[in-house]
């Protein structure tokens, strides 16, 4: 990536609203910014788009492109490959525009060590009860999955002191407004 385009990395525990706030980004920056489509091996989600949403793979396919080095970061979470396609940056490129991950907080880390001039934002939800109860209200888990989020969840939120900004999302037109102005400082001088 050339020195004047940013590459923005936004990592949060599930439930905490990134999906949300990087939607509300990408409105704000849509002249600026491009928003990196992940891969994964996951089952599609009602109104979920391949190519838009993600890129969904077989297991087989995700593997191929490991073995061929197509990746900048993949991880397995919940028994389901994730992972950034090299491809995603040479696009960013082309467009001549900055990039958007959305990336699990492994994956935030990784690219910072490969492309050291990645902006990270962490965004953190008040207290971890308040992120079961976020889960919990969107119904999409069973007890057990409910149960792996918040132990990974605390896991991630150990992890932000490693990132290069913090936002707490208690109140999300709040969070969406404080990652612009971390956004829009990060890219004004290109």
């Amino acid at each position: 990536m050339s020195n004047e385009k940013k590459l923005i990395a936004i990592s949060a525990p599930s439930g905490t609203g990134k999906t949300s706030i990087i939607q509300e980004i990408l409105k704000l920056n849509q002249n600026k910014l491009i928003f990196s489509i992940s891969a994964t091996t996951r089952e599609k989600r009602l109104n979920e788009i391949d190519g838009v949403d993600y890129f969904f793979l077989t297991r087989e396919e995700f593997e191929h492109k490991i073995q061929n080095d197509k990746f900048i970061e993949w991880e397995e979470i919940y028994g389901d490959y994730y992972g950034t396609l090299k491809s995603e940056i040479e696009r960013a490129k082309k467009l001549n525009k900055h990039i958007l991950f959305e990336l699990d907080v492994n994956g935030s880390l990784k690219l910072k060590k490969l492309y050291p001039q990645t902006i990270t934002i962490f965004i953190a939800p008040p207290s971890i009860e308040e992120l079961e109860n976020r889960l919990k209200t969107r119904k999409t888990e069973t007890s057990e999955s409910l149960h792996k989020r918040i132990e990974r969840a605390k896991i991630e939120m150990e992890k932000a002191k490693l990132f290069d900004f913090l936002v707490m999302n208690d109140n999300l037109n709040n969070a969406i407004s404080e990652v612009n102005q971390i956004i829009q400082k990060t890219i004004e001088d290109c």
